[in-house]
């Protein structure tokens, strides 16, 4: 997911080369019977009255990535152009850097792609300019749809499905709780620990070269070994605390900013001061999306928050390096709360054929066409009945790239169709990339300890409010 770097079509080419082996056809579109193929060896006559074979329309789908990164897509894409006689799928890469300068450019020339991938934090943005059709009959008549979490709406109006799901979850190493005779974190919602809970049991992890704990005689907190705990302090996921606590980045229909009252200053102060006050985190400032390898990988910290996908984009390999992990849900401070997220597949205004762009998304989107991505923990799937049918569960996560399956089962998908789980700002608000980047910025001297996470946001908050308005 982009969650702040690319995590899109870059670091996923080989997933979805695995991907393509499970691209089967469909069904519901077979050949049609009056066409030259079904007729066969009908007289000329009736071939000359026969209706001729309707064309198939053509629609193009851009990604960010390599041209080698399009070429798989392409792979993809013509399993699907040989499972229907309908619609025909052309795959357009551009590279990461370049992606959102040339989707404006084609959007000023009228040239816009028929569908495509759009970041995040674009999506409410780009349907407010009108840029974006709604796609909620997608999924009218199919046997499953989407999480509801899942769905960037607008104005009332399903603008586009996330391609995959994504929680952020509390991960831990096994054998540093094992060694410091601590319970593991639970996995279960009902027993989640609260923030109290969380701290004293990292106090109980961290030790300094002498083996003392925080709070201790003789602790030196400047002598720290191995912390007990890291909560990820980038913009997007802060926003999960100031939930729990009561508060949050935005009213609930995202038009109010609420993080200048009081329990969202309180909820992140709390995060600072798990290095200030409670010695229990190491340094963070906010501004890198690798806080996994920085922690549960180097073997630093016993603990950490951040994103489910992080099974497959490094710990699967650290599994096999010998790391015993284990996942649980967030702690909590007044309110249950995780977020999700997941990078947007929508389908452009511009376009002349939305319903033709809508069955290719909902084939291209399903489980079955991204099997590599899935299987290998970087993405969890998107719809209901992976999440309810037992059986598909088990073809989801019984695998050795998962931790054991009722441990996986609770803590992530159980938790993710849980009422815990709440959809990330960018899935209902707009302008949130400038408001992230300027609260990043503003936070710089909380985490350090110059100053509280109350006075540098009630300083900046006639400017984070303009943010969210897009003003400049």
């Amino acid at each position: 997911m982009n969650t702040g770097k690319k995590l899109g079509a870059g670091v996923l080419l080989a997933a979805m080369a695995m991907s393509a082996v499970g691209c089967g056809s469909n069904d519901n579109n077979k050949t049609d019977a009056s066409s030259p193929a079904a007729t066969g060896g009908a007289s000329t006559k009736a071939a000359e009255t026969a209706p001729a074979k309707t064309k198939k329309v053509k629609i193009t789908y851009s990604m960010w990535g390599s041209a080698e990164e399009g070429s798989v897509t392409q792979k993809i894409a013509d399993k699907f152009n040989a499972s229907q006689d309908k619609i025909e799928v052309e795959v357009v890469a551009i590279p990461w850097e370049n992606y959102m300068t040339k989707l404006n450019t084609q959007a000023t020339g009228n040239q816009l792609p028929d569908t495509g991938m759009l970041k995040e934090d674009g999506v409410i943005q780009w349907s407010s300019d009108g840029m974006l059709n709604d796609v909620s009959s997608m999924y009218e008549g199919s046997d499953s749809k989407p999480l509801d979490s899942l769905a960037y709406k607008y104005q009332g109006k399903t603008v586009a499905y996330a391609a995959a799901n994504e929680v952020l979850l509390l991960y831990y190493n096994k054998d540093m709780f094992d060694k410091a005779g601590v319970a593991y974190p639970p996995s279960a919602l009902d027993k989640a620990w609260t923030w109290d809970e969380f701290v004293a049991a990292a106090k109980k992890l961290t030790n300094d070269k002498k083996g003392k704990h925080p709070g201790e005689d003789g602790f030196d907190k400047d002598g720290i070994v191995q912390y007990g705990a890291s909560v990820e302090n980038l913009p997007w996921q802060l926003e999960t605390w100031t939930l729990s606590n009561g508060g949050g980045f935005y009213s609930a229909d995202g038009t109010e900013v609420k993080i200048g009252e009081d329990a969202s200053a309180e909820a992140i102060q709390r995060v600072a001061d798990l290095y200030l006050k409670d010695h229990v985190a190491p340094l963070s400032v906010g501004q890198t999306d690798d806080g996994i390898q920085r922690t549960i990988i180097a073997g630093t910290v016993a603990m950490a928050t951040n994103g489910a996908w992080n099974v497959g984009t490094s710990l699967n390999t650290a599994k096999e390096g010998g790391l015993k992990y284990g996942v649980a849900v967030l702690p909590y401070m007044k309110d249950k709360v995780t977020l999700n997220t997941g990078g947007a597949n929508v389908v452009f205004s511009q376009t002349k054929h939305p319903a033709e762009a809508m069955e290719w998304l909902k084939w291209y989107n399903s489980e079955e066409n991204n099997w590599g991505l899935i299987s290998s923990g970087i993405w969890m799937p998107t719809l209901e009945k992976w999440y309810k049918d037992e059986t598909l569960t088990h073809k989801w996560v019984d695998n050795p790239n998962f931790p054991p399956y009722e441990e996986y089962k609770s803590a992530v998908v159980d938790y993710a169709q849980s009422s815990a789980a709440r959809p990330a700002s960018w899935f209902y608000t707009n302008h949130t990339t400038d408001f992230n980047t300027l609260l990043g910025s503003i936070l710089g001297d909380v985490w350090t300890g110059k100053t509280t996470a109350k006075d540098a946001i009630a300083k900046n908050l006639d400017a984070l409010k303009a943010a969210h308005t897009g003003s400049k």
